[in-house]
């Protein structure tokens, strides 16, 4: 399998262990001190960093610093996206495709050679 695609696969799970850790509680622990909450965070944002690691080291064999950082931020607002939406039950807004759209300007700049 191309180092590129290990290296996004990872990521995502590693950004839907992020987004929770960072966003998750806003729903499922709102009535719970706020201490409460960022030691269950931090506990879920372990699990990111078990599996963020390995990925941007296995990214960093083929890929640069930049092409690693801009993949992340795709691949989160991809993650983010549909949380949003489905779990927080937030509306689906145009400026998602509007950043969407400026990432894929970063893609562009950063991967061209």
């Amino acid at each position: 399998m191309p180092i590129w695609i290990q290296t996004a696969a990872l990521l995502c799970v590693s950004n839907l262990f992020m987004t929770f850790a960072w966003y998750g509680h806003l729903k499922t622990l709102n009535g719970k001190p706020w201490l409460i909450a960022a030691l269950i965070s931090w506990g879920i944002a372990l699990f990111e960093y078990l599996i963020m690691v390995p990925a941007n080291r296995i990214g960093y064999t083929e890929l640069s610093i930049g092409q690693l950082k801009i993949m992340q931020e795709v691949i989160t607002l991809a993650i983010f996206v549909p949380f949003s939406v489905m779990y927080m039950q937030q509306p689906l807004k145009l400026d998602y495709l509007w950043a969407g759209l400026c990432l894929l300007g970063a893609v562009y700049f950063i991967f061209r050679t």
